[in-house]
């Protein structure tokens, strides 16, 4: 490996490695790892979606009775769930600050629950097996569970 230094910032190559830029990544090395990276956030919110699909009866996942297109479905949905949460999301909450700061936060499961509908809505254009039936208790629990479930498995991957 050669190190050098730019203006106090230690720039690590592999030997053998691309010399590409990469957005977004907070190191060098992390370039590298970034498919990857991409790769255990979709299966993360596959998981999480999978999850509030068993818990709230008003979310429905897959076809009953067919694993391998429930586990195909799930992650197609994961991979709109999280691009949408790239894309949309922060929008959505610069958007509603105000509202954010009025109710402590609390304001974020909404706008969670509006990607849950989105994320819904899509899969519906996709035909994907993917609906949630009622906004307001259906998309509100279930988007505490993915929150949740999110978090308890990004505990659980290094960074």
């Amino acid at each position: 490996m050669t190190a050098s230094d730019v203006s106090g910032v230690v720039l690590v190559r592999r030997p053998g490695a691309r010399n590409r830029t990469c957005l977004f990544a907070w190191s060098i090395d992390a370039c590298h790892d970034q498919p990857m990276r991409i790769l255990v956030r979709v299966v993360i919110n596959a998981v999480a979606l999978w999850v509030a699909a068993l818990v709230v009866d008003g979310i429905t996942l897959g076809e009953p009775d067919e694993t391998g297109t429930t586990v195909l479905t799930a992650l197609v949905v994961g991979a709109i769930f999280g691009i949408g949460n790239v894309i949309v999301k922060p929008i959505l909450t610069i958007l509603s600050i105000p509202f954010i700061i009025v109710t402590l936060g609390l304001f974020l499961i909404v706008i969670n629950a509006l990607m849950l509908g989105l994320t819904s809505w899509l899969a519906d254009l996709f035909g994907l097996p993917f609906h949630v039936s009622d906004f307001f208790w259906d998309a509100i629990l279930g988007a505490i569970i993915v929150s949740v479930v999110s978090w308890a498995m990004s505990l659980l991957v290094p960074d």
